[in-house]
């Protein structure tokens, strides 16, 4: 069941708001009255924002790898608005290249934006959540968590790392009255791919004929995309006014595409494999199963 309606305004947490989907939720939350948070690693990139909506757009700093400045960005969330209601996990950056490619520095880059960051905001956000006995929490994850992709494995790594921490802190904090939501998007029609993504400069001629030009590929899926970031912002929107709200958001119809072939898939070869993988007991305890 969706609520109909919000009886105030509720305050926004958003990372990574001055581009993609993080500017398009921002700006349909303050259209329709919703007061919002800002952060960016350049806060001048949302300043337009906060000069359109004075009083409910506040623009803060913030470089989700340095945890010193997430601490001071909730604490300057909370001392404007007094609360936060909602804290969208959304700022990551993506490192594209076969496993042997990558260099273990892009690696730690990565999980840093996509994994190390969301825990520190977690970490700084949930006590006053805990304290109020309410919130909801957006991890903004990918559908590549279930696609064994070439060259985008170690995205999807820092993306699996997330879904694991958020099962995990949805069982946690629901006593508290506080609900997490890992969302998939898929393919969405923003400038992830042009400003987010670094495509390794070490190529290793072997791998050529299996995953051809990388580069080529992401420029040909940044034309292709099909998803609006508007319908994905309301449909954010939707789940944190339902009263029963997912676990997990796909979003997109190439993400439910793509999620069903998966389960599809892990479900075909779990049947498989099935007497192999039961038959795997002590003796005895094999016997006392069968009497």
């Amino acid at each position: 069941m969706v609520a109909s309606s919000v009886s105030q305004a509720r305050v926004w947490f958003i990372t990574g708001s001055s581009r993609g989907l993080g500017r398009a939720l921002a700006e349909t939350l303050l259209d329709q009255g919703e007061r919002v948070v800002l952060t960016a690693r350049n806060p001048q990139q949302v300043e337009d924002l906060a000069a359109k909506y004075p009083g409910c757009a506040l623009a803060v700093r913030l470089d989700v790898t340095k945890p010193e400045q997430v601490r001071e960005a909730v604490t300057q969330a909370i001392a404007n608005f007094g609360r936060i209601d909602v804290l969208v996990n959304n700022a990551g950056s993506s490192t594209v290249g076969t496993i042997e490619e990558v260099s273990d520095e892009a690696v730690r880059h990565l999980f840093e934006a996509n994994f190390f960051g969301v825990l520190e905001t977690l970490r700084a956000v949930l006590p006053q959540m805990r304290q109020q006995r309410s919130g909801h929490i957006l991890n903004i994850s990918s559908m590549l968590c279930f696609a064994a992709s070439a060259t985008n494995g170690f995205y999807s790594s820092s993306k699996l790392a997330l879904e694991g921490i958020s099962g995990a802190l949805a069982n946690e904090v629901a006593p508290f009255g506080i609900k997490v939501t890992i969302v998939e998007p898929g393919a969405f029609r923003t400038d992830f791919i042009t400003r987010s993504i670094v495509v390794t400069d070490t190529h290793i001629e072997d791998y050529k004929a299996s995953i051809g030009d990388i580069r080529q590929q992401l420029q040909n899926a940044d034309r292709d995309k099909l998803g609006d970031p508007k319908k994905a912002a309301l449909a954010m929107i939707q789940v944190v006014d339902s009263d029963n709200p997912p676990i997990r958001l796909a979003l997109g119809a190439d993400a439910v595409d793509l999620i069903d072939g998966a389960l599809e898939f892990i479900k075909a070869e779990l049947d498989a494999w099935r007497e192999v993988a039961v038959n795997t007991a002590f003796e005895e305890a094999l016997t006392s199963s069968v009497k």
